[in-house]
């Protein structure tokens, strides 16, 4: 009896892990357009936000983790990895992400917020000319 407990348990964890995987936890809904858009309006959201605002701070955890699966969904995908958008998209994506890693408790700084904001309407632009 113990045995097949013991198999039971393994069965339905291994169930587990493999829904769980499977499922689309990032966000993201695997249209390169329509994610980028998002990324960006939700970046912009963290940014703009103020320092004193209570979901400050949730705004950035989310956006780190989008940043996150933005990158590995899309960085090997050759359909896309090309784009012009795309590479300016990483180049945004990996300030506001450096900027987050090294000085996570400052705001970001009026420069990047500037760079920023240029970089996304560039991709917007690029995303209006690409489809």
């Amino acid at each position: 009896m113990k045995r097949y407990l013991i198999r039971l348990c393994a069965l339905i964890l291994v169930s587990f892990i493999t829904l769980t995987s499977c499922s689309n936890a990032s966000g993201l809904s695997g249209n390169y357009r329509d994610d980028t858009l998002n990324l960006i309006s939700s970046l912009r959201t963290a940014i703009e936000l103020p320092e004193d605002a209570p979901q400050k701070a949730e705004a950035q955890s989310e956006a780190r983790d989008l940043i996150n699966a933005f990158a590995s969904r899309y960085r090997r995908d050759s359909s896309v990895s090309g784009l012009a958008s795309f590479t300016t998209m990483q180049t945004a994506l990996n300030g506001l992400a450096s900027h987050y890693t090294s000085y996570p408790n400052r705001p970001v700084p009026q420069k990047l917020k500037d760079r920023l904001d240029r970089e996304f309407k560039q991709i917007e632009l690029s995303l209006k000319r690409e489809s």
